[in-house]
C-alpha cells in the first residue's frame, strides 16, 4: 500500500503563540532554522527548524494549546503524492483535506494532504517539489 512511498519522518508540526520564543528555544537545544517563511494563506509565521534529520515546523497562529498532546502532526515523506492519495482516499481513511494541497515552501514548494489517526491525530502525507 502507501507504505512503498514513505521514506521517513519528514518534520512533527508545533503551532506556536510566539515564534520567536519557540525558535530560540529549539536553537538552545542545537536546532538550526532550515527554512523561514509567511504562509499567506493562513496568515502564519513559519519556521523549520533542524538537528541532524529531525525537522521541527513551527507556525505562529496564536492558538497553540499550550499542554500535553499540542503537536499538531506528524508529516511522513512520500516519493509519490498523487499514489499515495489514490490509496489512502480509496482505502477510506478520515481526510481532513478532499484535494491535495500546495505551499510555496522550500525551493520548489510541496504538495500534501492530511488524514485523521485513530487518536484524532494528524497526519500529514507530503511531498517535497
Amino acid at each position: 500500500m502507501a507504505a512503498q512511498y514513505i521514506t521517513g519522518l519528514q518534520h512533527i508540526g508545533i503551532p506556536t503563540n510566539d515564534i520567536e520564543k519557540t525558535t530560540a528555544f529549539y536553537h538552545e537545544l542545537g536546532f538550526e532554522t532550515a527554512f523561514e517563511t509567511v504562509n499567506e494563506a493562513a496568515g502564519e509565521r513559519v519556521a523549520f527548524l533542524k538537528c541532524g534529520s529531525l525537522v521541527i515546523e513551527t507556525y505562529e497562529n496564536h492558538q497553540a494549546a499550550e499542554r500535553n498532546g499540542a503537536v499538531d502532526h506528524v508529516a511522513l515523506d512520500v516519493t509519490d503524492i498523487e499514489a499515495v492519495f489514490a490509496e489512502i482516499k480509496e482505502a477510506g481513511y478520515p481526510m481532513l483535506d478532499e484535494e491535495i494541497q500546495f505551499l510555496p515552501f522550500w525551493a520548489n514548494g510541496v504538495r500534501f494532504f492530511t488524514i485523521l489517526g485513530p487518536n484524532r491525530e494528524k497526519v500529514e502525507f507530503s511531498q517535497m517539489l
